[in-house]
């Protein structure tokens, strides 16, 4: 059975969102240390050992430039040259071998199976991750029908990449 989509695009303020929460989300584990820094200067200053508000500062301003510089990299990526193509229009059809993403009737590619890391389902449709701000979405809207948004959940959860 093959599941096909329309031709829908990767929207780009989209993007930056679940790249950007996807990043700071595996990398939460960074702001500990301006967190811990950020105490230790408040129980110093107010202890009266050492009377000093730059070391809070610092370490906000060491949190908030960590978070901007993820922010920013995500955002140029949509202003790139090479990654225009993230953001055309495709239409997919989607098997249990592969998935076809189709530019128009003759041309388009493929992408295997082994190539997706993990995927999720949420209430605005289905994310296919492929690596560090790289991802599919198939929003609901663009199955042509019920039974194609099913018969792709289904899929997912036999390669393994949604719980069963």
């Amino acid at each position: 059975m093959i599941v096909k989509t329309k031709k829908f695009a990767l929207d780009k303020k989209h993007y930056i969102k679940k790249a950007f929460a996807g990043q700071i989300d595996k990398m939460k584990i960074w702001f500990l240390i301006p967190a811990a820094v950020a105490v230790l200067g408040l129980v110093l200053n107010f202890t009266g050992v050492y009377k000093n508000w730059w070391i809070l500062i610092t370490a906000i301003i060491g949190a908030i430039l960590f978070a901007a510089f993820w922010y920013l990299q995500f955002y140029a990526a949509t202003q790139m040259d090479q990654n225009k193509q993230m953001f055309d229009k495709f239409a997919y059809e989607v098997d249990s071998r592969q998935i076809l993403v189709k530019l128009n009737a003759k041309e388009g590619g493929v992408i295997k199976w082994d190539m997706i890391k993990s995927a999720e389902k949420d209430k605005t449709g289905f994310y296919l991750h492929m690596g560090r701000g790289q991802f599919l979405h198939f929003r609901t809207d663009v199955f042509t029908s019920e039974h194609d948004q099913k018969l792709f959940e289904s899929i997912l959860r036999r390669k393994n990449l949604l719980p069963a």
